[in-house]
């Protein structure tokens, strides 16, 4: 009899435990959302679980944005010692998925001269990508993929940024082998003007590690949003820390002009330039008379047209004073096309006003 009664007593123990671990288990298998509908919950083999400490604003902005930004590779034929022709990979970047159509901004320096795209996704798939429109004054590029369900990155405002806030870069430096990597710092500066050959860029300043292979990728906030598309880093022997980024405020219309109509409308005047500086880099003995020497026109061209002629130099644009080649650029490009400009002009030592109807740069410029 007692036997019997032990026997009962485990049975319904037993019987109780298992009541137990099914209500526990189907409280984590699935659960009710405010709509009254089930969704699934965390199982056994779910990722654990990470304390506040640990998921910080930084943890939660690497991954929002990472999975939408790729590393492009470069393709473009070559003959071999052979003099056979073959597709070679010229180099990697990286690049932003910002429409779910699969429109992707990255650096005009990344896709220049290649004959083939490919293009790499967080997850380890390829496409095969076409290069929209380019435009190397801004270094700014717009490829298209055609694939689904993309992860899209969401654009913030880089006109409210302040200097010393949190910067994260997101890309692929060295290559796809470290796809993905994160780095963060700050932003040390903001309209940074920064003067590569002939052409001068305002950027954003970080110290975020920005390496061979970053150029493309995202300079992200910590709410997740992107400041800004890297750019460009000082590669001196000694110095470290100094990166820059291509503010999102201005990629915006760029990119826009570039999926619609492939190039930018800039105004045009239609010369060769140098200055003194260019003089002195390259051995010239040439005294530019702190204006802006003028090498060459094109023929037909709207200075061409105005009277302008070699060996005129411009020393004002509109005015203002310019005594170097990016200084009267970037008069140009605040300027529109079809607009009349006066520029000033010495001519041996006699100085003239001369009005100028820019026109539309052409393509191959």
């Amino acid at each position: 009899m007692r036997k019997q009664l032990m026997t009962k007593a485990i049975s319904v123990l037993v019987g109780m435990s298992l009541g137990v671990v099914m209500v526990v288990g189907g409280c984590s298998l699935a659960k009710k959302d405010a709509t009254g509908s089930a969704t699934a919950a965390a199982t056994s083999t779910s990722a654990p679980q990470i304390s506040g400490a640990r998921n910080t604003p930084i943890v939660q902005a690497a991954a929002k944005v990472g999975p939408a930004v790729v590393g492009i590779t470069n393709k473009a034929y070559v003959r071999d010692f052979f003099n056979r022709v073959q597709l070679t990979e010229r180099g990697t970047g990286s690049g932003v998925i910002y429409d779910e159509s699969g429109l992707i901004v990255t650096n005009n320096h990344v896709v220049e001269g290649a004959q083939e795209i490919t293009v790499s996704l967080s997850n380890g798939k390829t496409y095969k990508g076409k290069v929209l429109g380019a435009d190397a004054a801004t270094d700014l590029a717009v490829v298209k993929i055609d694939a689904g369900e993309l992860a899209v990155a969401e654009f913030g405002d880089s006109s409210d940024l302040q200097v010393g806030e949190t910067a994260i870069a997101i890309g692929n430096p060295l290559g796809l082998e470290f796809r993905g990597s994160v780095t963060v710092g700050v932003i040390s500066a903001l309209n940074r003007s920064i003067e590569i050959g002939e052409r001068k860029f305002k950027l954003i300043q970080t110290d975020a590690a920005i390496n061979p292979g970053n150029s493309g990728g995202a300079l992200v906030n910590v709410e997740g949003k992107i400041i800004g598309i890297n750019s460009a880093k000082v590669a001196v022997s000694g110095v470290e820390g100094i990166g820059f980024a291509i503010p999102i405020n201005e990629v915006k219309p760029i990119i826009a002009e570039l999926a619609k109509k492939g190039h930018i409308v800039r105004p045009y005047l239609g010369v060769s330039l140098i200055d003194q500086e260019i003089a002195n880099r390259y051995g010239f003995n040439l005294d530019v008379r702190g204006g802006v020497f003028v090498m060459k026109l094109a023929q037909g061209g709207p200075a061409w047209r105005a009277g302008i002629r070699p060996n005129d130099i411009i020393t004002k644009f509109n005015g203002k004073k310019v005594s170097k080649v990016a200084e009267l650029k970037e008069l140009i490009n605040d300027s529109t096309v079809g607009g009349k400009v006066t520029v000033t002009i010495l001519r041996g030592d006699s100085e003239q006003d001369v009005t100028v109807t820019l026109q539309e740069m052409p393509q191959n410029n």
